[in-house]
């Protein structure tokens, strides 16, 4: 529907939204959408979020407002910077390599689980440091749980309509999504007071960085900041990237001249090479960038709220009317990407887009704060993947995108069959002995 009124209507047009059901005014042009999203504290203001309030908790980022959202981006950004990156290289590489080691060859798999397991332990031992904790393994279980209680369509709608969230006991859909939720905070909040009590400034893992991390007036973050931030950051860092990833196996292995370009590029790489070397491959970086493309992950920016009557476009706008841009139509634009629904990397090595052009991770001062890690993260595990596994897919159909909790993934999933592992060498130990 989005496609149908953008065609009927243009850069600019109001419609309902189904996910929080309400009234918005939809845009895709990069010249709206840089107006909108830098001007966040002047005309323009961010409305809290009760559907993510509800899954990462009040003190999120994703939810805060105003001041208290600059305060907390400024003491979350130390942590997620490009430099840091460099702790966590050879730790993705390794676990790419460990989990997917698990599959057996001439039998099929889900790309989408495949790629979860390894994310999801990404995101574990980044953000704890931790590699053989009970608690650690407690929590990747409960994560595991509550993920699947809004996986489908028909339970995310416990997310999106708040009639349905009705504690009728233990058994009822709400009921069991609230108590594996204190379950887990109760997990959190245990793994919060023992680093507290045993901190220590040489650790390198996330957790510790949002410990030590403290505002100009030397105020560090409370127990709440930080359990909602890790939250955020388990749910959010784990689920997309995945997703991510299974498109990209997809798009990869269903075009044969894109997969050839890419194992051409990746052969030339010594063994065990870096992982920054890896990182700046310029094809494998055009296609991660490709594939957040065509199907962007998260389709639509955090909304907007007008502070007052405004003039955008050449249409006037009251206060009060809420503003939303539409990522995967910007991304779908011809003026932009000629042919768009063709997946061709070389349109990222033909041209730089500005930040408006291109936004898989949003934009303004709302731009995700994981993006270094997420970007970081996609490349190595797909070029460790494909130097190290022969794989294909297991259908020739289409896949067709699917609303998966927030996120659109590909539709079942990814089915894939693993053909042959190639032994290129010894893996390496992890060099992240701190984290």
């Amino acid at each position: 529907s989005l496609e149908f009124y953008a065609k009927k209507y243009g850069d600019i047009f109001t419609m309902i939204t189904p996910a929080p059901a309400e009234k918005a005014v939809i845009l895709s042009s990069p010249q709206a959408l840089q107006e909108v999203l830098t001007k966040d504290n002047n005309e323009y203001e961010v409305p809290a979020n009760k559907l993510l309030q509800s899954v990462f908790g009040e003190y999120s980022i994703s939810c805060l407002e105003g001041d208290r959202h600059r305060r907390e981006r400024k003491l979350l950004m130390p942590p997620f910077h490009g430099n840091r990156m460099r702790n966590y290289g050879d730790l993705i590489c390794n676990i790419t390599k460990e989990v997917a080691s698990n599959l057996t060859v001439s039998k099929t798999f889900i790309a989408r689980k495949l790629m979860q397991e390894i994310t999801m332990q990404v995101i574990l031992q980044t953000v704890f440091g931790l590699y053989d904790s009970p608690r650690l393994s407690q929590i990747r279980s409960m994560l595991t749980d509550f993920l699947e209680l809004t996986a489908s369509p028909l339970r995310a709608s416990l997310l999106f309509f708040p009639w349905l969230q009705k504690d009728l006991g233990p058994w009822s859909p709400w009921g069991k999504y609230q108590r594996q939720q204190q379950k887990l905070n109760e997990l959190l909040y245990t793994e919060i007071a023992t680093r507290r009590s045993q901190l220590d400034p040489n650790r390198t893992d996330i957790l510790t960085l949002m410990l030590l991390a403290q505002d100009e007036e030397g105020q560090g973050m409370t127990d709440q900041e930080i359990r909602d931030e890790l939250m955020t950051l388990l749910l959010a860092g784990h689920e997309t990237t995945a997703t991510a990833l299974a498109w990209a196996v997809y798009w990869v292995h269903k075009q044969p001249q894109v997969y050839q370009k890419l194992i051409e590029e990746l052969t030339t790489l010594e063994i065990d090479a870096e992982p920054m070397t890896i990182f700046r491959l310029p094809y494998l970086t055009a296609v991660c960038q490709e594939t957040l493309r065509i199907y962007p992950v998260v389709v639509m920016t955090f909304p907007r709220r007008t502070k007052q009557p405004v003039e955008l476009q050449g249409y006037h706008l009251e206060a009060d009317t809420t503003i939303r841009g539409s990522i995967y139509l910007t991304h779908q634009r011809e003026d932009l990407y000629p042919e768009p629904k063709k997946f061709k990397p070389e349109r990222f090595l033909e041209k730089k887009f500005s930040p408006y052009e291109y936004l898989p991770f949003g934009g303004g001062s709302r731009r995700c704060l994981g993006m270094a890690l997420a970007d970081f993260e996609m490349r190595l595990v797909l070029a460790t993947l494909l130097s190290n596994f022969e794989m294909e897919l297991a259908e020739n159909q289409p896949v067709k995108p699917q609303r998966r909790g927030v996120t659109l993934g590909p539709k079942g999933g990814v089915k894939m069959l693993m053909k042959a592992k190639r032994i290129l060498s010894q893996t390496k130990p992890p060099s992240v002995a701190t984290v």
